[in-house]
């Protein structure tokens, strides 16, 4: 194979915005690793070699932006006793290198050099890695010069995402859209207060998490533990920043991730690494229990920092990140458009909105700290606050549940046959417990008629409601789904089938929320029960590399995601949405499926 660098335009402007193609040009039957290489579990061991690029020299006044990498595309290889589907870069591959010039940039010649590293394969064996030096070469013209505004070379161009040239010629970053189901809202992140708004947008969808199912059963317990130092205002102040701290440092360390550690995509990349979900539920197991006052285990030191009874800044700061942690599984409108789309920016702008979700998410208990007037109803302790923190104890083991169920069930799963989903009976028992004992207690500790009504209703609602979710949660629901296999997409493609492929997981609430509200309806079920209609899921509840190869390959890091593809669309790319409602869905494969014949029925 052989490697080039080409400029999109061999004189540029100070100020300019400018981008170099690194192509990898493989001879046929050839391949090479991706950057991030995905390893299947029959390659367990094998040490791949990444194709990197590194930039070795660059003058003053040119910065380099984050790297475009190509789509991987899926390879048979014979490394072992049976064929394996390897995502692999084939054919001619383009990764873009893109650079802002400073206005300060002075005019004259000046090279940027680049050092390709990559690994050469075939379908039976790697060949050992190569290092290519390149040097490519720019002309600084004086700002105001007229330039070429074409890219030299359209067609090796002609994946690149940032194409906006502004009317000197600069190359802008385009418009970020993001979409919550019919509402949609575009962003120029480089115009007057675009950044800021994606900033509030992500803050805001950190806001809302904090009604999460996940996140629901800890706020009361927290509002207890502040109530208890009320009295105290500035210890009240320092235990929400502690907490506000932990909030905020989990989604920068998760940012920081993204930015920094490859193979980190998107924030459901902390499921797919196999023991995150069981970790977590572990702990919030452990701390239910400890909580609920059933139990006298007696724990390592280190456990009862993080208990939340304990009012102290290492206890405050660990629920805090605790808090974070426990809303991975779900996400809110507009916030995870930005997510991902910061996902693909530089660090700096990656960090910031991933600390604007912390700060949004934080903001409540900051404010309970400043106005502690509000807490002044809330119980310091007694009967009433430790049977409420019972019932949280109770609710928070349905989230442990949740999380050990999800973790155990990906280690079982063999992609692409479907994960079992008996463990949500379990969550869901958890869950109708939690009302009943509400009911329980309500009626040892009062004998007034409207305090046990209501808890006698609310109870009642809670055991029918956590019934149905778990019946519906467990079950396969309606739709005979077809599990994702490249070549069963590419047949039901050469069949002219309009395919409707849900990209999701066990432990993505969202997900399962959309199916429920969306996809299980009866119309949308019957519509993809119809002929022509092929509804594919591709479950990431493990890790399933075709599946976050085609994930990737629809330019996207995170899920829920629905995509439709169809001969309608003549050849265009498919009608994505990350959340819909039955009437979207519809509509979609209404419009992907085959232009009626004349005389035919519709």
């Amino acid at each position: 194979m052989t490697v080039r660098a080409v400029a999109a335009r061999d004189h540029v402007r100070p100020g300019d915005q400018t981008v170099i193609a690194v192509e990898l040009r493989h001879a046929p039957g050839f391949h090479t690793w991706p950057h991030e290489p995905v390893i299947p579990k029959e390659f367990a061991g094998v040490m791949p070699i990444a194709t990197t690029i590194d930039i070795t020299s660059s003058p003053a006044g040119t910065e380099p932006l984050a790297i475009q990498w190509p789509a991987p595309e899926s390879v048979t290889v014979y490394y072992g006793a049976a064929p394996v589907a390897l995502p692999s870069y084939v054919g001619n591959a383009v990764a873009y290198v893109p650079f802002r010039l400073a206005d300060s940039l002075a005019p004259g010649r000046i090279e940027i050099g680049l050092r390709v590293r990559y690994q050469a394969c075939d379908p039976r064996i790697c060949y050992f890695p190569v290092t290519a030096a390149l040097t490519v070469p720019l002309v600084v013209v004086p700002a105001g010069t007229p330039v070429q505004a074409r890219l030299g070379d359209p067609a090796l161009f002609a994946k690149f995402d940032l194409t906006t040239f502004g009317g000197a010629g600069a190359l802008r970053p385009p418009p970020v859209t993001l979409s919550a189901f019919r509402w949609s809202l575009t962003i120029d992140p480089e115009g007057a207060g675009g950044m800021l708004l994606l900033l509030l947008l992500a803050a805001a969808g950190g806001l809302a998490l904090n009604v999460t199912p996940c996140v629901l059963p800890l706020i009361p317990i927290k509002i207890l533990g502040l109530r208890s130092a009320a009295g105290t205002l500035g210890r009240l102040r320092l235990l929400g920043v502690a907490m506000t701290a932990g909030v905020i440092g989990f989604w920068v360390a998760l940012g920081a991730a993204i930015a920094f550690v490859s193979g980190f995509t998107a924030i459901s990349s902390l499921f797919q690494t196999g023991w995150f979900a069981p970790l977590v539920g572990a702990v919030v197991a452990v701390m239910a229990i400890g909580m609920s006052g059933w139990f006298t285990v007696r724990l390592p030191q280190a456990i009862y920092r993080l208990n939340p009874r304990q009012d102290t800044i290492p206890g405050s700061l660990g629920f805090g990140v605790l808090t974070a942690v426990l809303s991975t599984p779900c996400t809110a409108p507009f916030m995870a458009g930005a997510a991902a789309w910061a996902a693909t920016r530089a660090p700096a702008t990656t960090l910031a909105t991933f600390g604007a979700i912390g700060a949004g998410m934080s903001l409540p208990y900051f404010l309970l700290t400043l106005r502690p007037g509000l807490l002044a109803r809330v119980p310091r302790g007694g009967a009433a606050g430790v049977a409420v923190k019972q019932v949280m104890a109770l609710l928070m083991l349905a989230v442990a549940a949740f999380f050990l169920g999800s973790g155990i069930s990906a280690w079982l799963q063999r992609p692409p046959q479907p994960v079992s989903r008996a463990w949500w009976w379990i969550v869901a028992g958890f869950v109708a417990l939690a009302f009943t004992w509400l009911v329980r207690q309500t009626w040892r500790l009062t004998t007034a008629r409207r305090p046990r009504a209501i808890a006698t209703a609310v109870g009642a609602a809670g055991v029918l409601a956590a019934a149905w979710l778990g019946r519906g949660l467990a079950s396969r629901g309606p739709i005979d789904w077809v599990y994702y296999t490249p070549a069963g997409f590419s047949s039901a493609v050469a069949r002219g089938q309009v395919v409707v492929m849900e990209f999701t997981a066990e432990w993505c609430l969202n997900c399962k929320a959309l199916e429920a509200a969306a996809l299980n309806r009866r119309e949308v079920a019957a519509l993809l029960a119809s002929p022509g209609v092929t509804p594919m899921r591709v479950d990431l509840t493990s890790d399933n590399p075709p599946g976050r190869a085609k994930l990737a390959e629809l330019g996207w890091v995170g899920i829920p995601l629905l995509a439709v593809f169809g001969p309608g669309l003549n050849g265009g790319p498919p009608i994505t949405y990350d959340s819909y409602t039955p009437g979207m869905v519809i509509d979609a494969v209404r419009r992907a499926r085959p232009p009626a014949r004349p005389g035919s029925v519709p």
